[in-house]
């Protein structure tokens, strides 16, 4: 079963395509997938020569590529941090609503007491005055 707040939060990032972007993005650069791409890419660009040694043009794509992932690592820590914030919120008011719940119990458990107590001792008092004049 989902938690209501992941449902909310995941219905509210829906709604922004640049949300659903970055979080595709960010589900394939994390993924074995990506890193096998990367492996045949790589493979293929040395031993087809696509360009001479160094490889210059390579290692520029590769780091333009690592500027974007980690701006989307980022994203996802965002993502997170939101997410998170999101079910502090939640917990928060859950929370405090059992907290008054507990408190108007516990005044309602003190004030029946209170009540049997001197329902209790005035029934004694009134057990002993009659004791007492016979």
């Amino acid at each position: 079963m989902t938690h209501p707040v992941l449902v909310e939060f995941a219905q509210q990032r829906a709604q922004s395509v640049q949300n659903r972007i970055a979080d595709r993005i960010t589900q394939f650069a994390g993924s074995m997938l990506f890193v096998y791409v990367h492996i045949v890419w790589f493979a293929v660009w040395i031993v087809f020569r696509v360009e001479k040694y160094p490889f210059g043009l390579l290692t520029m794509i590769v780091s333009l590529e690592a500027i974007f992932l980690s701006t989307f690592v980022m994203i996802g820590q965002n993502r997170q941090a939101a997410f998170q914030q999101t079910k502090a919120d939640h917990d928060y008011q859950a929370e405090e609503l059992e907290l008054k719940t507990n408190t108007e119990l516990t005044r309602e458990i003190h004030r029946l007491t209170a009540e049997l107590h001197r329902r209790v001792m005035g029934q004694a008092s009134d057990d002993h005055g009659s004791a007492s004049a016979t």
